[in-house]
């Protein structure tokens, strides 16, 4: 599985609500349109409020950690492909510039790596 992760920061002046509710709403439907048949999983994450329950540390610089899994990487250049169409673009551009602050999106792909954990409310062997 190849992951994309893209961190994305909200537009100046829109409030978190208004952020989400707008990606939700019209911006996942064009990511799920040009994706499909390509992708195995759209996701996005949304950065929590900076308070005690739910932010640790200073709060990051990006709203929302979007993800897109590829099964291969034929499929991750064939999206890649779609995506760079003049068409496509034009679509995404124009609805990302009602979102997001664009100079400050970045983009990676991760090599991930999980560990096993004990299930939850057992005890774990301490070395």
């Amino acid at each position: 599985m190849i992951k994309v992760i893209t961190l994305l920061s909200r537009k100046a002046g829109m409030s978190k609500a208004d952020f989400r509710k707008y990606y939700e709403n019209n911006h996942r439907l064009i990511g799920e349109k040009y994706l499909g048949g390509y992708a195995a999983h759209y996701q996005r994450r949304y950065v929590c409020s900076a308070t005690p329950d739910a932010q640790y540390g200073i709060e990051p610089d990006f709203d929302v950690v979007m993800e897109i899994w590829f099964p291969d990487p034929a499929a991750m250049q064939k999206a890649m492909a779609a995506l760079a169409q003049p068409t496509a673009q034009a679509e995404i551009i124009a609805d990302e510039e009602q979102l997001f602050d664009r100079v400050k999106t970045v983009t990676f792909v991760v090599d991930e790596v999980a560990s096993t954990l004990p299930a939850p409310n057992q005890s774990p062997e301490v070395f």
